[in-house]
């Protein structure tokens, strides 16, 4: 049963607070550039910022946020939310989707809903998923875990919930940026219950001889070096110093908004106009959720788990993996360079779309994961004959149980 209680419940105190300090922002000089040439573009920032402190309704996302098929869990000591969203037939294949950062568990709902009730947006009930979205832990309404460790694994967490709290025996599984990872190590680590991955991205190989490469190998590795040169500092930051920027963007939610607002449109396949993929709201609500929550310095531990070496890396993934590339996302690897690591026995160039494909095109994504997983699905049991005893046409997903 989703939770009695509502998710979340901001005080008057709390909000007014927000408010207080949106008003107050103390604003930086300008420089004589254009836009967003160096960095965030103030102009925008101040506009959004007005907004959030006086025409944005957080009331009225906040009991959007509580209506959600939420639960929480308490795994052995771990606190966990998700929502679970229940195909609509009784044979639904279980997947999980991990998100990334600056993202939330809220930008994958459009894609569970898609995935779980295909009927609702033109497609075939038979395809139905049961589909799961945690928040990684320090996200939102998922604590941080207590220490640095790397006997904690958040893929064998996912793996924990599924198999062992929700009682799939087989599921799917699905993530982009933090969550390809995430993704990645659960079907490594745990091949006989995942049926199948789908990515919208590939770690690297873990060895190759660069002698070896193709030509279309040797131009990714460059556009990817490329694109570390100029817009990776946000993760070099997050990887070495996170303790350093945390203070000001928990402080300061016009630093917060600035800070994950640049990768919104830097990101996103919208043509460096924000609203032509995401609304004020949407991003408003988003901030918000770091805000309240006080989760934007643990929503940085990912990154400086994997570069102190604390999170294991991607050897060889040997279930069946697709792999869904949006023209506007970070990386996008031919399909020998992803082979190298994966079963890849599906390869898609997707025609739009950006880095938060689950909010911008969530029916293309929705499509890609359903073809995919189509044939990996069990075969359908037989309608039973007549005067045979018929199965209960509401037993939740009993053949990946």
């Amino acid at each position: 049963m989703p939770t009695r209680t509502p998710l979340i419940k901001v005080s008057d105190t709390e909000l007014d607070d927000l408010r207080a300090r949106l008003r107050s922002t103390r604003w930086p000089e300008p420089w004589p550039v254009d836009g967003w040439d160096a960095g965030t573009d103030i102009e925008e920032l101040r506009r959004l910022v007005a907004h959030w402190a006086s025409g944005y309704d957080w009331r009225t996302h906040e009991a959007a946020i509580n209506a959600l098929p939420s639960h929480l869990v308490d795994l052995d000591g771990t606190p966990l939310h998700y929502l679970r969203y229940d195909g609509e037939h009784s044979d639904a294949l279980p997947i999980v989707l991990t998100h990334g950062w600056p993202s939330t568990f809220l930008e994958l709902t459009a894609l569970a809903e898609r995935l779980a009730t295909p009927s609702r947006h033109g497609g075939d009930a038979a395809d139905a998923f049961t589909v799961i979205v945690p928040s990684l832990p320090g996200f939102a309404f998922s604590p941080q875990r207590p220490a640095l460790s790397r006997s904690e694994q958040t893929h064998d967490l996912w793996h924990r919930l599924m198999h062992d709290h929700l009682g799939f025996r087989r599921y799917a599984a699905h993530g982009g940026d933090l969550g390809a990872g995430i993704t990645s190590r659960l079907a490594e680590a745990h091949p006989e219950a995942v049926v199948g991955i789908h990515l919208l991205a590939a770690a690297a190989p873990a060895d190759h001889d660069p002698a070896g490469l193709t030509p279309e190998e040797e131009a990714h590795l460059a556009s990817v070096s490329a694109w570390q040169a100029e817009e990776g500092g946000y993760m070099h930051q997050q990887s070495t110093r996170p303790l350093t920027l945390a203070p000001a963007l928990t402080d300061s939610p016009a630093g917060l908004l600035a800070w994950i607002t640049e990768k919104y449109r830097a990101w996103s396949d919208c043509g460096g106009d924000l609203s032509t993929r995401f609304s004020d709201d949407f991003l408003l609500t988003q901030a918000s959720l770091y805000w309240f929550t006080g989760t934007i310095s643990t929503s940085f531990r990912p990154y400086y788990e994997y570069a102190h070496n604390l999170t294991r890396r991607v050897r060889r993934v040997d279930v069946p993996t697709a792999l869904a590339l949006f023209p506007a996302d970070l990386s996008r690897p031919p399909r020998s360079w992803a082979e190298r690591t994966y079963h890849i026995t599906r390869y898609t160039r997707m025609p739009r779309g950006g880095h938060f494909a689950a909010h911008e095109e969530p029916g293309l994504l929705a499509h890609d994961i359903t073809e995919f997983f189509r044939a990996l699905r069990p075969p359908r049991p037989a309608a039973p004959r007549a005067g045979r005893g018929r199965r209960s046409p509401t037993a939740p997903g009993r053949r990946f149980r």
